[in-house]
């Protein structure tokens, strides 16, 4: 029977192709094929196979990356985006992440004149994922500013990438930056006089006046007389 072959169309159709029967059914009805009751029963049928089946409750997913996101590694990140290692034209082009990744490059290179860490390193400093270290470092290697050597040790390991700073801008804003980790600041401080040395270049010039100063009078003059 036509409800027969119907029925048979809704099972083996896929979803999308539910609304063909739902338009033949209709038709059968208009025309007489079918009757009102068995309408409605294949018409709930259709509707029900439109309901995608619900997805089976698994394991929860373990979390990817170097470590998950938490209130330090997003301390960590803010400050590390935060202190100056970057010249602005640079940091500019980078979200807070990357600016977090390639302030540690940054910071390695001053010290050894390359970053020889690890993505996995990198990425625990600077409180972010390793697919982030990865997506920084290309995205810096692609305009220009650093080089990336891959070191093949075996067939199926490798030594940790050489990341090279090579863009001039950058490798002068280094020369300003401070070597230890960040802690607020980014670049050097300016120089300080001593008290001390100050001190004594105030008598030293004061000297010479004291003892014109009582030669002509006859007697000692205080050297706060001198100087005022």
């Amino acid at each position: 029977m036509f409800v027969d072959e119907i029925r048979r169309a809704v099972e083996a159709s896929p979803r999308v192709e539910l609304p063909k029967v739902s338009a033949l059914l209709w038709r059968a009805l208009a025309e007489g094929q079918v009757t009102e009751a068995e309408a409605e029963t294949l018409s709930a049928e259709i509707e029900a196979r439109k309901v995608p089946p619900p997805k089976p409750v698994g394991a929860p997913r373990r979390a990817v990356g170097s470590r998950p996101r938490t209130d330090a590694s997003m301390e960590r990140r803010r400050r590390w985006a935060a202190s100056g290692r970057l010249p602005p034209q640079i940091a500019a082009q980078f979200t807070l992440a990357e600016q977090a990744v390639l302030s540690v490059v940054t910071t390695e290179t001053v010290k050894r004149g390359d970053c020889r860490l690890t993505h996995d390193h990198i990425a625990a400093l600077a409180g972010v994922s390793r697919s982030t270290v990865k997506a920084a470092l290309r995205r810096a290697r692609d305009l220009g500013l650093v080089t990336i050597e891959e070191r093949r040790s075996t067939a199926w390991r490798n030594l940790p990438n050489i990341v090279r700073i090579v863009a001039r801008e950058w490798q002068a804003w280094m020369r300003l930056v401070r070597r230890e980790p960040p802690a607020g600041g980014g670049v050097k401080s300016a120089p300080t006089t001593s008290t001390r040395d100050s001190r004594r270049t105030r008598q030293q010039v004061a000297e010479p006046q004291k003892q014109a100063s009582e030669k002509a009078y006859g007697r000692p003059a205080s050297t706060f007389s001198v100087l005022r």
